[in-house]
């Protein structure tokens, strides 16, 4: 028998059911079983997704039109996620790169983007990422750890407050590979696209893969008109898998057959992107093969000037390239355009998005 003063180990269940939970990541079925748990009626559902969503509070004690019972109780057993702003730097062109800091000390990169009356915000999905891209800063580290859907919203949500003026589109398009995480990037779209959320329209909404197929095909299938963009960044297998080694078990006849079953069943244009570097996929037969598998298909290729990222080998092509790419392709009936890189000067554009800013 043991002494009275040595206390029994504690089950990991009963551990595990203390954990405080993330109410951003909680489903509505979720938020309503806990509600039921804690004695309330269904309707405080929608008051806490009001308070969380659209008015973007940090505290319970904030829901004031919550009994203070069920605040307390909340409290006790969920926590509201949220950001820490580490650091922000600002771009001659308006944009801001944020270095933003979760409950659990894991830091993301996002950035806002001005234009006019639109906001646009590129937001990372995963903290690192694990697809090993040869020319991305993000790849490098490799992946700390996918984000909840309250994580991938709150970088929206801090934008917008930042800015003070509302989000009009969001790229999934940062730290990441989307189709890695599905179901978070899904709901945090979701609650994106949703009038209790921030009401973007769908097809402002827009989510970037290397090209996982499995999931571009599930994606086909969802019911909102959220826009695809695939990294293709080459149509020529053996250079295809020497700059994105994460993909390499997915063929580029096997993208070429989803992507043609994705526009056919959703009927959207999907679009590739395609950064140019110099002397390893801006020659003339790199250009040849582009063009055969972009010819008499629904797609935009977006044509990138590849972005320089300290340390790397990489260097980007010249404008006059990249211009008889977009020549070339039109000449095949494919449009294509160069995409104007934003933030460059503050390491904020495609493929220099790091976890921490130096």
């Amino acid at each position: 028998m043991q002494p009275k003063d040595v206390l029994e180990p504690m089950d990991t269940k009963d551990v595990k059911a203390r954990e405080k939970r993330d109410l951003r990541s909680l489903s509505k079925k979720e938020l309503s079983e806990l509600l039921v748990e804690l004695g309330q009626p269904a309707f405080r559902a929608k008051q806490i997704e009001s308070w969380i969503w659209e008015k973007g509070v940090s505290s319970f004690d904030d829901m004031t039109n919550l009994p203070k019972s069920l605040r307390v109780a909340l409290a006790q057993t969920c926590t509201l996620g949220g950001v820490h702003v580490i650091a922000c730097q600002r771009s001659t062109d308006g944009s801001r790169k944020y270095l933003l800091e979760f409950e659990d000390h894991t830091s993301v990169e996002c950035v806002g983007m001005p234009s006019g009356q639109r906001l646009t915000v590129c937001a990372s999905t995963q903290a690192g990422c694990g697809m090993g891209c040869a020319f991305c800063a993000t790849g490098s580290a490799g992946l700390t750890r996918s984000l909840t859907a309250g994580e991938i919203f709150d970088q929206v949500a801090h934008v917008r407050d930042d800015f003070g003026c509302r989000v009009t589109g969001v790229v999934m398009m940062g730290q990441g590979e989307p189709f890695a995480n599905y179901d978070a990037t899904l709901a945090a779209l979701r609650k994106l696209n949703s009038p209790t959320g921030m009401g973007i329209g769908a097809r402002h909404l827009t989510v970037s893969t290397c090209g996982i197929i499995p999931m571009i095909t599930r994606f086909s299938k969802e019911p909102e008109q959220f826009t695809l963009a695939v990294s293709l960044h080459s149509a020529v297998q053996r250079t295809r898998d020497a700059l994105m080694p994460g993909v390499k078990r997915y063929s580029l006849l096997r993208l070429y057959d989803a992507m043609g079953e994705y526009a056919q069943r959703t009927g959207r244009r999907p679009t590739y992107e395609y950064a140019l570097i110099r002397g390893v996929n801006d020659s003339d037969e790199e250009l040849t093969y582009l063009c055969d598998f972009c010819r008499d298909t629904l797609c935009h290729v977006n044509i990138i000037q590849l972005n320089e990222v300290p340390g790397s080998k990489f260097q980007p092509a010249t404008p006059r390239r990249a211009n008889e790419f977009v020549r070339r392709l039109a000449s095949v009936g494919v449009e294509a355009t160069i995409r104007q890189s934003r933030g460059a000067d503050i390491d904020a554009a495609c493929g220099q998005l790091k976890q921490r800013l130096a």
